[in-house]
């Protein structure tokens, strides 16, 4: 069994709090990365999706996970199961220090998260405080224009790597 924590920076312009849209464990926010089998190396093709809303039934029937999948290519079995109450939102300072803030923990058996890929779903304050909705970073970027701080805003250089962690 190893966690991992998926982790994040960039560099934000005016704005603060960047999150998932309803928050870190924003049971609807969906998590896309690539998964690299223990046993034999091998990276799935595509990303595959979790989120917190869904889960199924472990393949030994004692409990749930979030996800279960086979290597294509050694058929061995592996969980990944979220683990809610760990991340917190990318805040100035983080950005200003180029730190990376915790966003979510994974436990992983049978693989390893690789390869996040930013989408759609995310939200973010201005310094002045007007809330920004329903961000798409699937473009690596997000620019707009705060009118009641009377400043642009943006999102950019951004980077998301998997952590082990105890």
């Amino acid at each position: 069994m190893v966690n991992y924590v998926l982790i994040i920076s960039a560099d934000l312009e005016n704005l603060t709090d960047l999150q998932p849209q309803g928050g870190c464990d924003d049971p609807n926010f969906s998590y896309y990365f690539k998964l690299k089998c223990g046993n034999c190396g091998e990276v799935t093709q595509k990303e595959t999706c979790v989120s917190l809303d869904v889960t199924r039934p472990l393949p030994n029937g004692r409990g749930t996970t979030h996800l279960v999948l086979k290597c294509k290519f050694c058929s061995r079995d592996g969980t990944v199961t979220m683990i809610p109450g760990r991340g917190h939102p990318l805040n100035q300072l983080d950005s200003e220090t180029h730190k990376y803030a915790p966003i979510m923990a994974f436990d992983c058996r049978g693989f390893e998260p690789v390869d996040y890929a930013f989408g759609g779903g995310w939200k973010a304050q201005s310094l002045e405080g007007t809330k920004f909705d329903d961000i798409d970073l699937s473009v690596g970027e997000y620019a707009e224009y705060d009118a009641k701080g009377g400043c642009p805003v943006m999102i950019s250089n951004l980077h998301a790597k998997f952590d082990v962690v105890k």
